[in-house]
């Protein structure tokens, strides 16, 4: 089979189209042929190995561990282990297997059987893909850090992006009352996605708005926590996805010291696959609460320049890999 390699940390560059073995799925696996990978900036992260932690996600402190990333995928399954009475040859699968070995920049990759759920009836393979990490990296961020609650006031930074576009309209689904920060290229998507009220932040500054909310989530962007917490209500909740090295620095050292001398909370989290998680998700995308938002498709070949047009920080929603 064909797929995208590695052999050491660097950019883009250092990527090979190349033939490589085929996996055979073991006892508890089955064998996907890959239809749509879903590139998410974990991808670029470990592929650089920067900033360090990455490294550790990777596994391979020196040299990278796993020598194919990418994480969300969505095909059929090929084959089944001995152990596997969930899934049989030809059912439509998706999930994230960035836990698992990751793989997915190949027209073939072995997964736990836990790790992928059948596809959404009615949604395409294309949209099955882009949504594990980012749909539920979002999802944690809403309900299980910032404990979300119909009504509340949330404002979404960064909103255009893969989580970001998850998140406006997660929160939606859970009743929020939704601002969207976004640049200007970038209003009408927020709109289109359920938005109540979209920020263009060349424009404005949602910190100097007299609006206060229940709920902040920073997907990016390099605001101070200072002016995060000031947008927000006295017992109000920020929760940093994502965002500059200041800005995460800032969420992990000042963010448990200024939750302690007040009613806010204000932190980090860092999300992780969780199947009951995407399960809920899969639910959304089932019923058209959420759809997912698609801006480039490259083929696999076309792997390093796709990520390094996602690296480029300026992608509307996600870009896909299509394998079939």
């Amino acid at each position: 089979m064909n797929a995208i390699v590695r052999s050491e940390y660097g950019g883009p560059g250092i990527l090979e189209f190349e033939p490589v073995d085929k996996p055979t799925p073991a006892d508890d696996e089955v064998l996907i042929a890959v239809h749509t990978v879903a590139t998410n900036a974990a991808d670029w992260h470990i592929l650089r190995g920067t900033p360090f932690p990455a490294r550790m996600m990777d596994g391979g402190l020196r040299r990278p561990k796993h020598a194919i990333l990418g994480s969300d995928v969505a095909g059929h399954v090929k084959a089944v282990g001995s152990h596997v009475g969930r899934f049989q040859p030809g059912d439509a699968v998706f999930g994230d297997l960035s836990k698992s070995g990751w793989g997915g920049f190949a027209e073939y990759v072995c997964a736990p059987a836990d790790a992928v759920l059948s596809k959404p009836e009615g949604v395409s393979f294309e949209a099955a893909a882009a949504a594990p990490l980012a749909g539920v990296t979002a999802m944690q961020a809403l309900r299980e850090h910032g404990e979300i609650e119909s009504g509340d006031s949330v404002l979404i930074n960064g909103a255009s992006g893969g989580v970001g576009t998850f998140a406006v309209q997660l929160a939606k689904a859970f009743g929020a009352e939704v601002t969207a920060v976004c640049s200007t290229r970038n209003v009408e998507t927020a709109r289109s996605i359920g938005a109540d009220d979209v920020i263009d932040y060349t424009e404005e500054d949602f910190a100097d708005r007299d609006e206060r909310y229940d709920l902040i989530v920073a997907v990016n962007g390099s605001r101070s926590i200072f002016a995060y917490r000031r947008a927000l209500r006295p017992d109000g909740t920020y929760v940093m996805v994502g965002g500059s090295n200041k800005q995460m620095i800032q969420a992990v050292a000042l963010g448990p010291v200024l939750s302690a001398v007040g009613s806010q909370k204000l932190g980090n989290m860092i999300a992780g696959p969780d199947r009951d998680d995407l399960t809920d998700l899969r639910g959304f995308l089932e019923e058209g609460a959420v759809e997912p938002v698609i801006d480039r498709r490259y083929s696999l070949a076309e792997v390093p320049e796709a990520l390094m047009y996602l690296e480029g920080g300026h992608a509307q929603g996600k870009v896909l890999i299509t394998v079939e």
